[in-house]
Parts: structure tokens; C-alpha cells; sequence
């Protein structure tokens, strides 16, 4: 999928991508406390967290950066090779991809 393809994207289609992801994640999760998951379901319960936490992530920073553009205060930092990420007590959520072994 080109990231054109992406973008012709509507709300309604990416809600309900999120509502899937959400719900895989949910099953994927359940496999592993159940110790029943298969090494392919906790790699992708492995990505799927990473996904969920980067989109989390690139909201909370949507909603600082307007805050701050309010004159309200926020923290937030950008760096030339990465998203927008949030600095939080002394640490950074950082979008950096998983380190995978295959």
C-alpha cells in the first residue's frame, strides 16, 4: 500500500482499522497470558502493541503542540530522524521500530 492509498483513506475506514487492531490485540494478549500463543501470535502482539502505543502517542502529541500553540504549557520535542515524540518524566516515547529477530 502506497502511502497515497493511505491517505484516500476515510474517518470511517480508519476507525474501524483501529476498532480491528484494538480487538487482535485484545485476542492476541488473551493467547499469551494463557501461555497458549504461538511465536508468529507474540510477534504480532509485539507489533501490534507498538502500533497502538505510536498512535497514542502521535495524538497526545497533536494535542500538546495545539495546547502549546494556545499558550498553554507542553512539552514537546522533534528531532530530524524521528516523529514527534513526548518528553515524560526525564524519558522519551520514541517512534523507534522494534528490534526484531528473524
Amino acid at each position: 500500500m502506497s502511502s497515497t492509498d493511505c491517505n484516500k483513506r476515510s474517518p470511517e475506514v480508519l476507525t474501524a482499522i483501529g476498532k480491528v487492531t484494538l480487538e487482535k490485540l485484545e485476542s492476541l494478549a488473551s493467547k499469551v497470558r494463557d501461555d497458549v500463543a504461538t511465536e508468529a501470535d507474540r510477534l504480532n502482539h509485539e507489533i501490534l502493541r507498538e502500533i497502538v502505543a505510536l498512535a497514542m502517542n502521535r495524538v497526545s502529541v497533536k494535542q500538546n503542540e495545539s495546547a502549546v500553540e494556545k499558550g498553554d504549557a507542553a512539552w514537546t520535542e522533534r528531532t530530524e530522524s524521528h516523529y514527534p515524540h513526548i518528553r515524560l518524566h526525564g524519558g522519551a516515547l520514541e517512534d523507534d521500530p522494534l528490534k526484531m529477530n528473524i
